[in-house]
């Protein structure tokens, strides 16, 4: 998606215009002041989804530091296209100072070692190499982010290959401490590129963190007229199906395929009355479920999805 053009306060300055008109028009409601001195036009921000919202805060940091800065982990991983999760404001820029961990003006700073830094573009911005990019979520984020991350690029994406569990294993090296590199390898071994999406893998890595007993992924439910789904989840001894419904079908085009969202909805009703239709349960779920492990535990008890002897690790 293309986004939309950053007004500066320093070009109105540089071409002799008040820049104070900026404040004004934004006390008026026809600009959104997204960074000190730098605007957006408030239809086109209230139009941005929150997912496209982060990279246009990372452009407008960009604009206003004094040097072309290397942007990594979250912000990285959003110029890279890679699942980002919750609605992130923070912009996280490498430097050289091994102090490192300082925030300002919305801006954290990480130390890196910038001589052996693998630095590409994208977008036009200066970022972490992908395979850094990932391993870095993967350390220094949650279990549920590092799945989400891991799951994603083991499946090749437009113009981009998959990286083998092989390729982000290497790519460990030297750079983490023995900590960080245990909580990679251990999300590298969980990571399966059959999850179909970023809510799909949050659902599997919180599974697996409370204990319950590890689904099937993406099976084929068949009746008698053929192939009825592929279900994200199943259970087969529970005869149990589970479905993350994301709610991005009802919205993005590739999704639609040329359907209404109302249409889509009818689509999902018959999909499921067929699932059921072969004697399987089918239990569904949204990102509000797996917003936290207490209340998506819940929902997974109350519909009986087994549990192991002993609940796995935690993190």
């Amino acid at each position: 998606m293309e986004l939309p053009g950053l007004i500066l306060s320093s070009d109105s300055a540089r071409l002799g215009r008040d820049a104070r008109e900026l404040c004004r028009r934004a006390a008026a409601g026809e600009l959104r002041r997204i960074r000190r001195g730098v605007y957006v036009q408030s239809a086109a921000w209230d139009a941005l989804s929150s997912w496209d919202r982060y990279p246009l805060l990372i452009q407008a940091a960009a604009s206003t530091l004094q040097s072309r800065t290397v942007f990594c982990r979250k912000s990285s991983a959003a110029l890279w296209d890679l699942p980002v999760l919750g609605r992130p404001t923070l912009v996280h820029a490498c430097t050289s100072d091994d102090g490192g961990g300082r925030s300002r003006a919305g801006v954290r700073r990480h130390y890196a070692d910038q001589t052996s830094l693998q630095v590409e573009e994208r977008r036009g911005l200066l970022v972490t190499g992908r395979l850094r990019t990932v391993l870095d979520l993967a350390a220094f984020e949650s279990f549920e982010q590092a799945v989400a991350v891991l799951d994603h690029v083991l499946r090749p994406q437009p113009g981009l290959p998959a990286l083998s569990k092989e390729e982000l294993d290497d790519g460990i090296g030297t750079n983490y401490s023995a900590a960080a590199a245990r909580r990679i390898r251990a999300a590298i071994d969980f990571a399966d590129p059959a999850s179909g999406s970023p809510g799909e893998s949050v659902s599997r890595a919180l599974m697996h963190r409370l204990g319950f007993e590890p689904p099937r992924l993406q099976t084929p439910i068949r009746d008698a007229r053929g192939l009825a789904a592929y279900t994200d989840f199943e259970w087969p001894e529970e005869r149990l199906c589970g479905e993350f419904d994301g709610l991005v079908k009802y919205q993005k085009a590739e999704y639609l395929q040329g359907r209404t969202a109302s249409e889509v909805v009818i689509d999902e009703k018959a999909r499921e009355d067929r699932i059921r239709a072969t004697g399987r349960r089918v239990i569904r779920w949204t990102w509000a479920e797996i917003s936290g492990p207490a209340k998506f535990a819940a929902l997974l008890t109350a519909h009986r999805v087994p549990r192991l002897v002993r609940p796995a690790c935690r993190r």
